[in-house]
């Protein structure tokens, strides 16, 4: 069974940094793309960064130059260095995983519970 796991929210005021984790447990054949979405209270969920396996980048633009997003794959962890932390930022944090269980099985998309970012002074 593949599991998503998140941690490293928190509390913090404007400014100052987060990093969050994500670790891929359990049994599969490949990960493949790995991502860190958000969802604000009363909105929608959105993409904030991503990293292939090979290790390329995107980002919303609202968070470029502040946050980074990086990948052990010896690990299956994801990470996101978040600096420069604005209120606008606080919402729950998912990371996604794109997982082939099995050779024989497509690729799907696998989400971790969600982690809490609250940027408040």
């Amino acid at each position: 069974q593949v599991q998503v796991v998140e941690s490293g929210g928190g509390l913090v005021q404007p400014g100052g940094s987060l990093r969050l984790s994500c670790v891929v447990r359990g049994r599969f054949f490949r990960l493949d793309d790995m991502g860190w979405y958000r969802q604000a209270q009363g909105k929608q969920r959105e993409l904030v960064a991503a990293i292939s396996r090979g290790g390329s980048t995107n980002y919303t633009d609202s968070v470029k130059g502040r946050f980074t997003i990086s990948r052990d794959n010896a690990e299956n962890t994801v990470y996101l260095q978040m600096n420069s932390l604005k209120l606008e930022d606080t919402a729950l944090y998912y990371c996604s995983a794109e997982i082939r269980v099995t050779l024989w099985e497509s690729r799907n998309n696998y989400w971790g519970q969600g982690t809490q970012v609250t940027v408040s002074s």
